[in-house]
């Protein structure tokens, strides 16, 4: 009995390697897209992928058919969503397209374009309804989308001349 433990140890912890290595890079960039960091200078979100690969492995030993990804993707989204992730000051300040949206637009984008997961299941993730989801992808896919407005341009007239697109009269 004592003989099989630290097979069944060592095994465990080569699946778990051979699943970090193969998903890592993966769930970085879907936490650096949270957090907004450039990804040459990303320390919040590797320290959100940290918190969210000690999460698998504490429940590495779990029920066949659950997948690990979707299980790390959904403690890296929980946890920036409800937790202080956002809140505090960022140690480099944000850049690119998603670092204008609110915490929760960048959540709801991240889940929904960049990993692809469904609106029911992402609104079930964050606790909102599907049509709350809905909307706040759509606003946040506009914003993201949205050209910035001329230098000394107010906001409403560059959004739309935007909108009437190029080659169309005022």
């Amino acid at each position: 009995m004592r003989g099989r433990q630290p097979t069944r140890d060592a095994r465990r912890d080569s699946e778990f390697t051979a699943f970090a290595r193969g998903a890592g890079a993966r769930l970085l960039r879907a936490a650096t897209l949270l957090t907004a960091e450039p990804p040459d200078a990303n320390p919040r979100a590797r320290r959100l992928l940290t918190r969210a690969l000690a999460h698998v492995y504490a429940h590495w030993d779990r029920p066949p058919g659950e997948d690990p990804y979707e299980r790390a993707r959904a403690h890296l989204a929980v946890r920036f969503a409800r937790g202080s992730w956002y809140r505090r000051a960022p140690l480099v300040r944000p850049r690119g397209p998603l670092a204008a949206l609110t915490p929760r637009e960048r959540v709801v984008l991240v889940l929904r374009v960049c990993e692809g997961v469904g609106e029911e299941q992402t609104a079930a993730l964050l606790g909102l309804p599907a049509e709350r989801v809905y909307r706040i992808c759509e606003r946040a896919t506009v914003r993201v989308l949205r050209p910035p407005p001329p230098a000394g341009r107010a906001g409403v007239r560059g959004v739309a001349s935007w909108a009437r697109g190029p080659g169309r009269p005022s």
